[in-house]
This record gives C-alpha cells, sequence and structure tokens, in this order.
C-alpha cells in the first residue's frame, strides 16, 4: 500500500475500513480523497488506497450478492421506475476495485431520463459479463417491445455510443 494510508485521521481511516468492509466503494475512495487531498492525493490514487484496503481486509468484506438477472426481476425494476421504458440498454463502466462491468438501464420517456436494472460483473465461473447482460437485456427490451443497444458487448469500452447519441 501507498504511504497515504498513514496521513490519513484515525477516524477516516475508520469511517473507510467500515465502508470497505459494506463493499460501499464510492464512500470509501470519497472518504479519502476528501480527507487527503488538501495534500495532493488525486482521485486515482485514492482509489488505488482504496483498492489496498479491500485487498488488506480481504474475506471479512460483506460484498453485495449480484444484481437478479432474471426476467420477472427486472421487469419488475423496469416497472418501478418513473418515466415509460422507451429501450434497454447495456454499457460497460469500470473501477480499480471491479474492473470493468455492464451497467443494464432502461432508457426512460415522459420524463426522459433513465432507471438502474442491475450491474454485471465478471464471474471467474461464468461467462464474459457483455454476454449476460446482453443476454438478460434482449430478454427485457423483447417483453417491452421495446429496442435494445449495447454498442460494445464483446470489448469492453466505455466511450461507444450510448443509446439517445446513437439515434
Amino acid at each position: 500500500m501507498s504511504g497515504w494510508w498513514s496521513y490519513l485521521e484515525e477516524r477516516t481511516r475508520g469511517e473507510v475500513d467500515e465502508n470497505v468492509l459494506g463493499d460501499r466503494y464510492v464512500m470509501a475512495v470519497g472518504s479519502v480523497w476528501e480527507g487527503l487531498r488538501p495534500l495532493g492525493l488525486g482521485l486515482h490514487d485514492a482509489e488505488r488506497v482504496v483498492h489496498s484496503r479491500y485487498e488488506a481486509l480481504g474475506d471479512r468484506v460483506r460484498r453485495r450478492p449480484p444484481d437478479p438477472l432474471d426476467l420477472a426481476s427486472l421487469a419488475a425494476r423496469a416497472a418501478g421506475h418513473e418515466g415509460r421504458p422507451a429501450a434497454i440498454e447495456a454499457f460497460w463502466d469500470g473501477d480499480t476495485v471491479h474492473d470493468w462491468f455492464v451497467v443494464l438501464v432502461a432508457v426512460l420517456d415522459d420524463p426522459a431520463g433513465e432507471g438502474h436494472l442491475a450491474v454485471v460483473h465478471h464471474r471467474r465461473d461464468g461467462p464474459p459479463p457483455g454476454t449476460v447482460a446482453a443476454e438478460a437485456g434482449r430478454a427485457l427490451a423483447d417483453h417491452l417491445g421495446v429496442p435494445f443497444h449495447f454498442a460494445s458487448p464483446d470489448v469492453p469500452d466505455d466511450d461507444a455510443p450510448r443509446w439517445r447519441a446513437a439515434r
């Protein structure tokens, strides 16, 4: 681990570890960054500090179970968002802890926006997340009678065009 950890106040270290143990990555990074930004720490270095804490705390981290990807669960999530689904979309995102993953959303009209449906992480013993997300997203889109969009299902690309931009 970098020497940055030792510069954090004890209270902030406890807060970071509590967030890591609860698998609240973004909150942990925010705490590190806020605590050390005055000393010149950048966001990527804050992510590295948190990644090191994930490694140090290992099996004690209470990882969240994967989001359900069955049609009934996804349809219920889509129905729970304000707005009418205009499309189902999958796109790549990533961070230093989870590597690349796929986010599945309902693109909403009236009012416009998007509603989170699921995050698909890589599983050591399973198919690639792009394949899993594409299968679940297509099934939901077919069920709802809307288009499905995934600009880069085979290769992680967080700059691939989104559905609204591609229209």
